[in-house]
């Protein structure tokens, strides 16, 4: 067969309704800590280049280890509440990212194997329509439309991606 299926990788109902429902609880649970910074804003908080959590980590290391250095102009609870925010928040959004690329990834995979068997649907389609069976034609010219028409063959996208 020219294409791999992945049936194992099919959600059930009841898995479907189990993510959705965790991604709720989640929303939920981030909403009120989360901000809506406008370009305005982006650009004018950034993000703290490596260099300037370097300083951020020795003040905070100062602070912990030699007190009585540390500025009394800085709310130090404030502080450290930043630092360990921003640390969790950073944490989660890595293990986000790795669920994104691989629900992507997966998706790839599914995207494939829908494509390959369309693919072998057209050639059927094809073949029929030119074995002169009844329904065929309507169906072959409805789909033609999907494909090149200068000849080229599917060889010409050496990594085989799908098109969304």
């Amino acid at each position: 067969m020219p294409f791999l299926n992945f049936d194992s990788r099919h959600f059930s109902a009841a898995e479907k309704t189990a993510i959705q429902e965790a991604l709720a609880v989640l929303e939920t649970a981030l909403a009120p800590k989360l901000a809506n910074l406008n370009p305005q804003e982006r650009q004018q908080y950034g993000s703290v280049n490596e260099q300037n959590k370097g300083i951020i980590n020795k003040v905070k290391d100062y602070r912990e280890t030699q007190p009585n250095l540390s500025s009394p102009d800085v709310d130090w609870n404030e502080y450290l509440q930043d630092h360990d925010s921003r640390a969790f928040l950073q944490n989660q959004a890595e293990r986000l990212t790795e669920l994104v690329r691989g629900m992507e990834n997966a998706k790839i995979l599914h995207d494939w194997d829908n494509y390959q068997a369309a693919l072998v649907d057209y050639n059927y389609t094809q073949y029929k329509n030119n074995s002169g069976a009844t329904g065929y034609a309507t169906k072959e010219t409805e789909l033609k439309q999907f494909f090149n028409r200068t000849g080229t063959t599917k060889t010409d996208n050496p990594t085989n991606e799908v098109q969304e």
